[in-house]
C-alpha cells in the first residue's frame, strides 16, 4: 500500500485530501506538528509528499529542501500562489509537480497515481527511520541530525536500526546480539557493551544526549 504524507496547515483541505486519498486504497497521514515535519516524515516513510507552500514557521520550499537532503520521494506542491515564478521555484527546489488551489480531488488523485506509477516501476526509495529529529538513512547507513551527518560503523548502525525499528519498546541484549551475529565477526556480551558505549558517545557528540536508555535487567530503549 502506498503511503502519502500531506503537509498542509488548512485543516479542512488536509482532512478532505486525506479522506479522498484513503478512498483510493492508499494510506494517508497529515503532518500534525509543522515544527517537526522531518521527524514525522521519517517515522511515516511515505512514498509521496503533498506539500503546501504557505506554511507557518517554515514554508514549503524549506521543507522540500530538507526532504531532498534525505530522499528522492516524489513531491507535489499545493498552492494558491500559482503564478509562473512560484511554479518555477517549486520545480527548481526539487518538486515533481504543482497543483494550484482550489483543485479538483479527482485531478489530484490522477496526478498522484501517475507519479507513483512512474516512480515505483523503477523501485522504491530507501526507507528512513527517525526519532526526536534524528533520521537514520538505511540507504547509506548514516544518521542525520540538525544539519549534522554521523558516520556509523556496521555494528553501530545495526544496533541503532533495531532500536529505531522497535521505537518505544525495550529491546533485550540477546536480540541485539542476534542482530550483530549476522555479521562475520564473533559477538559476545563485552562486544555489545563496547559498541553501545561508542555509539552513545557519537550520539552525544551531535547533541543526542540520552537518546538510548538502559532498562536495567531488560535491555535498551529509544523513546519517541
Amino acid at each position: 500500500m502506498y503511503k502519502i504524507f500531506v503537509i498542509e496547515d488548512d485543516a479542512v483541505i488536509a482532512r478532505a485530501v486525506v479522506e479522498y486519498i484513503a478512498s483510493w486504497g492508499w494510506e494517508a497521514r497529515k503532518a500534525e506538528d509543522l515544527t517537526r515535519v522531518m521527524e514525522e516524515f521519517a517515522v511515516f516513510g511515505p512514498h509521496l509528499v503533498l506539500l503546501d507552500i504557505g506554511l507557518p514557521y517554515r514554508n514549503g520550499y524549506h521543507w522540500c529542501t530538507e526532504i531532498r537532503k534525505l530522499s528522492q520521494v516524489p513531491i507535489v506542491f499545493l498552492s494558491s500562489a500559482s503564478d509562473n515564478m512560484n511554479i518555477v521555484m517549486a520545480m527548481n527546489m526539487g518538486g515533481d509537480d504543482f497543483v494550484a488551489k482550489p483543485f479538483d480531488l479527482e485531478v489530484l488523485a490522477a496526478k498522484i497515481q501517475a507519479l507513483l506509477r512512474r516512480t515505483y516501476d523503477f523501485g522504491a526509495s530507501a526507507p528512513l527511520l527517525g526519532c526526536r529529529g534524528a533520521v537514520l538513512d538505511t540507504g547509506d547507513n548514516t544518521l542525520r541530525y540538525e544539519g549534522q551527518s554521523l558516520e556509523l560503523s556496521r555494528n553501530e548502525y545495526r544496533i541503532l536500526q533495531v532500536l529505531l525499528e522497535q521505537r518505544g519498546k525495550t529491546v533485550s541484549r540477546d536480540t541485539l546480539m542476534r542482530k550483530l551475529w549476522e555479521t562475520d565477526s564473533f559477538v559476545d556480551e563485552n562486544t555489545l557493551t563496547v559498541n553501545m558505549a561508542r555509539l552513545r558517545r557519537k550520539l552525544e557528540g551531535i547533541g543526542l544526549t540520552d537518546f538510548i536508555r538502559t532498562k536495567k535487567g531488560m535491555g535498551y530503549l529509544v523513546e519517541g
